[in-house]
């Protein structure tokens, strides 16, 4: 199947709600693509396929789809998963990294020990959007260690500028599909 075909498939696996959660807001829902089976597997292994037969140690998936498609992803890879957490939510000692929305901050964590410096990771979530929680992330593994690979999403919402938040860290991003807007 060509990579077109693939891409057309998963947009159509896609569901859009309008003025979700607010007015204006165009919301891209993965859950749809994660309830068939066939377009769940086409984005995993569209997202596995540069880094098949590479060493990848460890996958970081970020809170709550990255948990899925992480998984997924260190499972084709042979690799370890890390969770990304919103605070207060993993139960030993923790790292952690505070990160500006639109009005006011949050904060993420992993655990300590989840990776060894110098470990090669790949960062993974369902959608770049502004790329905060995104940055946030890759400046947490940074701090203990990570050498980051790449990050890793199935939807790209180019209009906001995340992807190019996360290039100017130098972190090669892979995503499957675009979206205009937000």
């Amino acid at each position: 199947m060509s990579e077109n075909s693939i891409r057309e498939e998963l947009i159509e696996s896609i569901r859009t709600i309008p003025d979700y959660p607010s007015k204006g807001i165009l919301f891209r829902d993965i859950t749809t693509l994660l309830k068939d089976a066939k377009a769940f597997r086409r984005a995993v292994d569209a997202l596995v396929q540069p880094y098949a037969g590479s060493k990848i140690d460890q996958i970081a998936g970020i809170e709550a789809r990255g948990f899925i498609l992480g998984g997924a992803v260190a499972h084709q890879l042979s690799a370890g998963f890390v969770p990304v957490r919103k605070k207060g939510k993993l139960p030993a000692a923790t790292v952690e990294q505070e990160y500006e929305l639109e009005y006011g901050s949050d904060v993420i964590e992993m655990h300590r020990d989840a990776i060894q410096s110098g470990e090669k990771v790949i960062l993974v979530d369902d959608l770049i959007a502004t790329g905060g929680t995104a940055d946030a992330a890759v400046h947490l593994l940074r701090n203990v260690g990570a050498d980051i690979v790449a990050a890793c999403f199935i939807i790209d919402l180019p209009d906001l500028g995340g992807r190019a938040k996360l290039e100017k860290l130098d972190v090669p991003v892979r995503t499957l599909v675009e979206f205009p807007g937000h």
